[in-house]
């Protein structure tokens, strides 16, 4: 087994907030030097009836799960044109692709995270540049724990796999993309544990 030693640099903020997300691509290439790979994993949700949605509680939602996507890949992507090379994973949701009841606020900012992909990626592919997205179904991260066992249950039985996916999984398909031929671009595809 190979181990990898890689250097972090940790940087904690909003990245729905687009002084932070420069700031963090000013530190990085100071501290890393060029950006060749770029995970948009950034996500939070809103479960309720729409018409008792703020409007302060929907722009909190576009902005960290879409807008921050625009925000990090403004930053990164001259890096990578400077390199003709590049890899950008965008984390979306089946949401996205069906919508959901009671999350229209995370269904439409995902489902306009894998426009983007999509669109980016024409932008991008003469460069080099390889921009997908997965869109996860049920996957047991902290985001879930809203649920109680009866809800998950429920959930896990209308999942093919009968299962929550792990983190780690997700992980796992992140690197597959990233190390696919750069011929792989514009995909959006789905991680669900066969369809929900």
């Amino acid at each position: 087994t190979e181990v990898f030693r890689i250097r972090c640099l940790v940087l904690a903020g909003d990245v729905g907030d687009f002084s932070f997300v420069e700031r963090a691509f000013v530190r990085i290439k100071e501290e890393l030097g060029t950006v060749n790979i770029l995970i948009n994993n950034a996500g939070i949700s809103y479960i309720g009836l729409m018409d008792q949605m703020s409007a302060e509680s929907w722009h909190e939602v576009l902005a960290t799960n879409l807008s921050s996507v625009f925000y990090c890949c403004k930053c990164a992507v001259p890096s990578m044109l400077s390199q003709k090379n590049g890899h950008i994973i965008n984390i979306s949701s089946v949401w996205g692709k069906t919508g959901a009841s009671c999350e229209v606020a995370y269904s439409a900012a995902k489902g306009g995270v894998n426009a983007f992909t999509k669109a980016l990626a024409k932008e991008l592919a003469p460069s080099n540049i390889s921009v997908n997205a997965i869109t996860c179904g049920a996957i047991d991260t902290d985001m879930n724990a809203c649920f109680s066992m009866e809800e998950k249950q429920a959930i896990m039985e209308a999942i093919p796999a009968g299962r929550f996916g792990t983190a780690e999984e997700v992980a796992e398909f992140v690197w597959s993309l990233i190390t696919a031929p750069a011929y792989l671009t514009g995909q959006v595809v789905s991680f669900d544990g066969g369809g929900m």
